[in-house]
């Protein structure tokens, strides 16, 4: 997010959007071209798609989620960011779930290379959470900021309008405190708004964060917000954060993890774990992909396509003569180690950042928070570590 960083600027101005002028955002964003994205009503789920004005937003709904549960409310308010997080992330829009790499051609008796073109459209991410900002960071540490960086991701991150939105109430399955990274927004944004509904009043306390995104608020009709909005909206994040649904003690975990890789718990969630995948699928900073290869009838095209995978499956760790982790006690182990552990040695940082998807996504309502907790109970009344012998 280092692109996204406040610059010497002054941004400590605090703006005042009522309800009937939000519209303008809309309007502002596609003039200066960008194709906007943000949360909708579909099949029963908010997810995120394009969206033209307000009322295709998910007006007065909310959602219930828990272990295995996800469920949509109506609210008795119009609220338009009411709900807390979605089946899916913004990692669809940056690491596509399927692309071509390149196509090749045979002419004569060689091939041609025909690299794929980048898309070539700038999007505006609306209503973007505090944990799916520290997300989109960590893919950036993975594609941009690494050694092996990723030329179709770094295309389609250069140019994104990002409006956040800070969460004025939790979800039953966030943890965004435990892992820092939220509910308030705190860097990466354009411009963040806090949505407050009070009595015969709708209105957005908003602030910028790039000079990209004061000079798009100059562009909509505000007001300066008084001491009583500030207030108003530091208020309900601050509420917020003593009502997270989920908790973990970080302190020390990637150790822990580490010196309890034959712990008895491991067998206990192999036993309900369906190696299915949700959890990998829905997470908004997992990138585990493979390769495909497809080739035409006479051999004269060729294509190279990269699909999402996931370590839960027997093929990603298959090499030649087998599975390097064929039970599911082993492939939950590598995923959870990795998320809370190694992903600090690779990239310094955690692989999660709270937001709850894997709980409320997984068909048998395994809870990465419990499980951790179990480990670390078990760990401090049983220093010596009963081991366990097994197949990994």
């Amino acid at each position: 997010m280092s692109d996204l960083k406040k610059t010497d600027q002054d941004f400590t101005k605090v703006v005042v959007i009522e309800r009937n002028n939000f519209d303008f955002l809309f309007d502002v964003l596609t003039k200066r071209g960008y194709h906007v994205i943000g949360p909708t009503l579909n099949e029963g789920a908010i997810i995120y798609d394009t969206i033209r004005n307000s009322n295709d937003l998910p007006l007065g709904w909310i959602d219930e989620q828990n272990s295995g549960k996800y469920r949509l409310l109506k609210q008795g308010n119009q609220a338009l960011f009411g709900f807390n997080s979605t089946p899916q992330s913004w990692k669809p829009f940056l690491h596509k779930p399927r692309a071509r790499l390149w196509q090749s051609k045979r002419d004569g008796n060689k091939f041609t290379i025909i690299p794929e073109a980048p898309e070539n459209r700038k999007f505006a991410f609306l209503c973007v959470r505090s944990c799916d900002l520290y997300a989109i960071s960590i893919l950036d540490k993975v594609f941009i900021d690494s050694p092996f960086s990723d030329s179709q991701y770094r295309f389609q991150r250069s140019d994104i309008f990002i409006a956040a939105v800070n969460c004025t109430h939790a979800g039953g399955t966030c943890f965004c405190l435990s892992m820092n990274t939220g509910p308030e927004v705190t860097e990466g944004y354009d411009i963040v708004m806090t949505e407050v509904v009070e009595n015969d009043r709708h209105y957005f306390v908003v602030s910028a964060g790039t000079p990209k995104g004061w000079e798009i608020l100059h562009d909509i009709p505000y007001t300066e917000a008084n001491t009583h909005d500030i207030e108003t909206a530091a208020r309900l994040v601050d509420k917020t954060k003593t009502e997270m649904g989920r908790a973990i003690d970080t302190t020390g975990i990637k150790q822990m993890l580490y010196n309890n890789s034959e712990s008895p718990r491991w067998q206990e969630i192999a036993r309900r774990c369906l190696t299915c995948a949700n959890c990998t699928m829905v997470c908004p900073t997992c990138f585990c992909s493979t390769i495909e290869d497809v080739t035409d009838l006479t051999g004269d095209e060729a294509e190279r396509w990269r699909k999402w995978d996931s370590c839960f499956t027997m093929d990603f760790s298959y090499i030649h003569g087998g599975s390097i982790r064929p039970s599911v006690f082993s492939r939950y182990r590598q995923w959870l180690t990795h998320k809370f552990a190694a992903w600090q040695d690779q990239f310094g940082t955690f692989g999660c950042v709270g937001c709850g998807r894997c709980i409320t996504w997984c068909p048998v309502g395994i809870d990465v928070t419990e499980e951790i907790n179990s480990i670390k109970n078990s760990e401090q009344n049983n220093p010596s570590n009963i081991l366990i012998k097994e197949n990994r």
